[in-house]
């Protein structure tokens, strides 16, 4: 039988019992749409999360000593010259009190920041600039606020330029960041340099974070090991002390966990939507043994007018396999939609609480997602299409054509 003629034929079938069909495909749409929406809208959270958390930086190591011995600001520099493989090594120092201008007073954190801090934690300058390297080395009073810090203070003026207080000492505000998840949407956090922080705010030289950026091409797992090492033969640390109050951590590490808690969900979520395809394709089974029934009597007529077995298992495959691609297609149609939708109202409900993470789900439409969904509905047209299409082909052709 020509291919065209097979196709002529299976869209007839299928044209002639159009209800029957959609209805019979209703588990594949729910169980394709189930799996593209979920692998849409997880795409997108982790695209979402992986650059609102700063998990897009795989080549940030993370260091802190927590045994009592104090990392003071000269040893960024000791640091970064014993570790060449960073292409630089920063620090912060935190602090707290008063930020006031000169119509508000607002509780708040201040962060002395050493040189390149931004460059390693990503974020953005939206108006302005950061601090000169003379700046830093001064300690100059100099700040940097974040757009809703600036807001929280100044009301909707222009902070660029302005003066804020913090412990009485008045900063001049040179640059405007753009929010991150750890906004305080109703506080103020005031950046200054490393050296003004413990100078003029904590009142003590302590550096309570160091932060690297790992050269392109550096091994992160071998490097974590080498920085422990310094870092322990640097500040004389016991081997207790290293395993109770040294810290050093990479992105790396957080990305891996995260991506095996997603891929976790995921699996679990596809293989509760895999019972619908199979039901489904149970669905598509039955229906297909229903058209044998019907259609007995045509298979007789086709067999005594020369159809091989071949010829008839070939067409009611086809009719199987074209019922679940419909269903697939549809689902994935739907699937996308409603993630979409969801991925609205999810990016709406975070901009719109008072967590200050401001996350936006724009699901992820991945090619491989829809050819694996189509490969799923070929398959599943197949496996359940088999025994209808064998059974068809073995019927013989007197007892066919004398059914009633």
């Amino acid at each position: 039988m020509r291919l065209r003629d097979l196709w002529a034929e299976t869209w007839e079938a299928l044209d002639a019992n159009r209800g029957r069909s959609l209805l019979t495909v209703l588990g594949i749409v729910i169980g394709i749409s189930a799996v593209i929406a979920m692998t849409a809208l997880i795409g997108g959270v982790r695209q979402g999360l992986m650059g609102e958390l700063g998990l897009d930086r795989a080549r940030v190591i993370t260091m802190g000593v927590y045994n009592g011995s104090q990392v003071r600001t000269e040893d960024i520099a000791k640091i970064e010259e014993g570790l060449p493989e960073y292409e630089y090594i920063t620090g912060s120092s935190y602090g707290g009190g008063k930020v006031a201008s000169d119509a508000k007073s607002v509780d708040g954190q201040v962060l002395g920041i050493a040189p390149h801090y931004f460059d390693v934690t990503g974020q953005k300058l939206v108006e302005g600039r950061t601090f000169t390297s003379g700046e830093n080395d001064s300690a100059s009073t100099v700040a940097i606020l974040d757009k809703t810090s600036a807001h929280n203070l100044f009301g909707d003026e222009d902070a660029l330029g302005q003066k804020v207080r913090i412990k009485g000492i008045e900063y001049r505000v040179v640059g405007l960041l753009e929010n991150s998840q750890q906004t305080d949407p109703k506080g103020v956090t005031a950046y200054v340099p490393l050296k003004a922080c413990v100078q003029r705010v904590t009142g003590y030289d302590n550096v309570d974070m160091l932060s690297g950026m790992a050269r392109e091409g550096e091994d992160i797992d071998s490097l974590v090991t080498k920085t422990k090492d310094f870092l322990a033969t640097y500040y004389h640390l016991s081997d207790e002390d290293v395993e109770n109050g040294l810290y050093v951590s990479s992105m790396k590490s957080m990305i891996d966990s995260f991506n095996s808690v997603m891929f976790t969900f995921q699996l679990l979520m596809t293989s509760v939507a895999s019972i619908s395809l199979v039901v489904g394709g149970i669905g598509i089974m039955n229906m297909m043994l229903t058209n044998v029934t019907e259609r007995i009597r045509e298979i007789g007529l086709r067999k005594a007018l020369g159809a091989r077995r071949s010829d008839i298992t070939r067409q009611f495959l086809l009719e199987s396999v074209c019922l679940t691609l419909a269903g697939g297609a549809i689902g994935i149609v739907l699937g996308y939609l409603g993630a979409f939708a969801l991925g609205g109202v999810a990016t709406g409900l975070l901009a719109s609480g008072d967590s200050g993470m401001s996350l936006t789900v724009t699901p992820v439409i991945e090619p491989m997602a829809v050819l694996g969904a189509t490969g799923i509905c070929v398959l599943i047209g197949v496996v359940f299409g088999y025994y209808p299409a064998r059974r068809a082909a073995k019927l013989d052709p007197v007892e066919s054509l004398h059914y009633q």
